[in-house]
Formats: C-alpha cells, sequence, structure tokens
C-alpha cells in the first residue's frame, strides 16, 4: 500500500500535462512490471482521428519515451480496433494475442474518453492489478479535471492567460538541434527549431456582439476556438486571453513554416460559415520568440503586428520581423495599451 501512496503522491505532484502521462506509464510499470505499459491520445478532426503515443514504456527500459510526428504520420484509430473499441465504449478490454496479455483501460476526462491505457503482459493482470489500474486512473482522471479547470477558459476550452508564462518559458528551453533518435522512439527533422508566437484577433468583433447580441458572440468565439484546435497542429499551444483575442505558441523550422500554419488558420476563418454572423475574419500578427524574451516582449512584439494588420485592412497575417525590415515598425513601437477593435 505505500508503494501505491508514494507513486500517487509523485503523480498528483506535476501540473504539466505531458509529465503527468510519463508519470502515469512509469508508476504502472514499476508496481505492476509489465512487458509494456502505453498511453495513447486520439488526435485530429472525427472523419480523420489518429492515434499519437503519449508515453510507452517496455520492460527493461528506464526511460519513458514518447512520439512526436506530423498528424498525417500518425496511425489512423481504425488501425488498432481493439483500441477503439476501448475508446468508443470507454469499457475495459482484456484480449490476448499469440503469447501476449493485453489490457486495456480507457483515459477519461471528466467529459469524455480522449485515449486508451494499454498493458501487455505474460499473464493475464490478476483482479488485484485490475482494482489498482483502475484506482490510479481514477485519481489520474480527477486531478487532470482539476488541472482543466484551473487552466482552461471556461467557454471555449482553450487554455487561459494564467498557463501561458509557464509554456513560453518551455518555449525557450526547447529552442535547439532536433535529431532523429532511433533510441526512445522519437523522430525528428535535423535543423533547429524556432519558437512563434501569434497573436490573432477577430475583426469587427465589437459590431457582432451590436447587431446580434452578446449570445451569438459567445458561439462565435466558441466556433472559432474549435475552428483552432483542428486547423493548428496538436502541439501547438493556443489561449484565449480574454475578449475576442487568440494567442498561440508554436514551434517551426522557419518563419515560412509560421507564415503558412497562420495563413491556413486565416484563409480556414473566412471560408467557415458563422450561424447568423456569415463570413468572419481574423488579423494576425506573429514573431519569432528571441533567445533573451519575456512573455511581455514577445506579446508586445505579436501586438504591434497584428494592430498594423488591423489598421492596414484587416483579414491578413503580418510578421513582424518583416514590418521592421519594410520600415513600416520601429522595434521599440508598443501599442499593446491600444485596445484592439
Amino acid at each position: 500500500m505505500s508503494e501505491v501512496v508514494e507513486h500517487l503522491a509523485v503523480l498528483t505532484g506535476f501540473r504539466d500535462r505531458d509529465v503527468m502521462d510519463a508519470t502515469l506509464v512509469s508508476s504502472l510499470a514499476d508496481m505492476l512490471a509489465p512487458q509494456s505499459v502505453a498511453a495513447y491520445r486520439v488526435l485530429g478532426e472525427h472523419s480523420d482521428q489518429r492515434w499519437v503515443t503519449r508515453a510507452c514504456m517496455n520492460a527493461g527500459q528506464t526511460i519513458v519515451s514518447a512520439q512526436e510526428l506530423r498528424l498525417e504520420e500518425l496511425p489512423p484509430v481504425a488501425d488498432f480496433p481493439h483500441r477503439q473499441m476501448c475508446l468508443e465504449s470507454g469499457q475495459e478490454n482484456f484480449l490476448q494475442q499469440d503469447d501476449r496479455h493485453i489490457a486495456l483501460f480507457p483515459l477519461a476526462s471528466e467529459q469524455q474518453v480522449v485515449g486508451v491505457l494499454e498493458i501487455t503482459s505474460a499473464e493475464p493482470l490478476g483482479e488485484q492489478a485490475r482494482r489498482t489500474v483502475a484506482a490510479v486512473l481514477r485519481i489520474y482522471r480527477n486531478f487532470m479535471g482539476l488541472l482543466d479547470y484551473s487552466e482552461r477558459d471556461t467557454l471555449t476550452g482553450l487554455l487561459n492567460r494564467k498557463t501561458f508564462d509557464t509554456v513560453f518559458l518551455k518555449q525557450l528551453q526547447q529552442r535547439q538541434p532536433l535529431m532523429q533518435d532511433e533510441t526512445v522512439g522519437r523522430r525528428h527533422t535535423v535543423g533547429e527549431v524556432r519558437g512563434y508566437l501569434g497573436v490573432v484577433d477577430i475583426d469587427h468583433f465589437k459590431s457582432i456582439n451590436d447587431r446580434f447580441g452578446h449570445l451569438i458572440g459567445d458561439e462565435v468565439l466558441l466556433l472559432l476556438a474549435r475552428l483552432m484546435s483542428s486547423t493548428f497542429r496538436y502541439h501547438d499551444q493556443v489561449y484565449r486571453f480574454g475578449g475576442e483575442e487568440f494567442v498561440v505558441l508554436m514551434r517551426c523550422k522557419s518563419a515560412q513554416d509560421a507564415e503558412q500554419a497562420f495563413e491556413r488558420f486565416r484563409a480556414a476563418t473566412q471560408a467557415f460559415p458563422f450561424p447568423q454572423v456569415g463570413e468572419l475574419t481574423v488579423s494576425v500578427g506573429y514573431t519569432e520568440i528571441r533567445d533573451m524574451d519575456s512573455p511581455t516582449q514577445a506579446l508586445q512584439r505579436a501586438d504591434a503586428a497584428v494592430y498594423y494588420a488591423k489598421e492596414h485592412g484587416r483579414n491578413q497575417v503580418c510578421n513582424h520581423a518583416q514590418l521592421l525590415v519594410l520600415g513600416h515598425l520601429k522595434d521599440e513601437d508598443s501599442p499593446s495599451s491600444v485596445e484592439l477593435f
């Protein structure tokens, strides 16, 4: 019992979801000593959902591995029907394949099943082991619910302003050359990956509230948040800062890649038929995160770029560095004190 309590103390001692998944897997691997333990999550739209390995640990390993691939490189949900059954039913599933026994448990948030925990062993899990896993997963779900409550915007479900500074600092720490590493199951493109911060602001949002009312305005924010979640990559961080302003943190190889991602979202927003409102556009300003940046400094540059976009026609994506080169902005410009409209 003391061993279980110790692992639960470690599991609930973190506020980082990636670390939480890794700790869940390593704790169960230590307690049960199976052949492998893995946590899988589902990503993508309903018509094209795919599995991503959030954490995996095999017998004899001391480090938890993960999978970081582009969405189109991940295996479709249907490729693993037993996982899919567990995901859709929300029920435990036990099966045998050759000499392996596989136990599948749903990974659930307070709202829905979001993934599957898979434990492979030489012998079937006993009743006591099953109860242990179920109890750990209940605590895991309750704790993740507390994180959601404290970190998420209540209307859109996106990350809120409180979590921004911590993730921003992680972006700075992760700016390093990334190489392919077969030993931990990770695959990256060789080359330096840079951090980018973008500010997204809805054009003429005040007029939407004035014409249609705040309920329709809230519906627009909710639909736009869903569009952002489906357009940007699963590891991009999307925040609602309040009102009609959103912030995106991403890692790309170049400013061109960041520009393409923001332009894809801008075009998707313009093409989306918002109920009652019809066509809606957004202005986007973005900047590369510099080595010694504070969150405020990066936000001021992105704010300057989005302010320029709104002042010069709206419905466009502006790169702060390019605006500097063209002489449209000065580096000390800081319109963050001006309320966007």
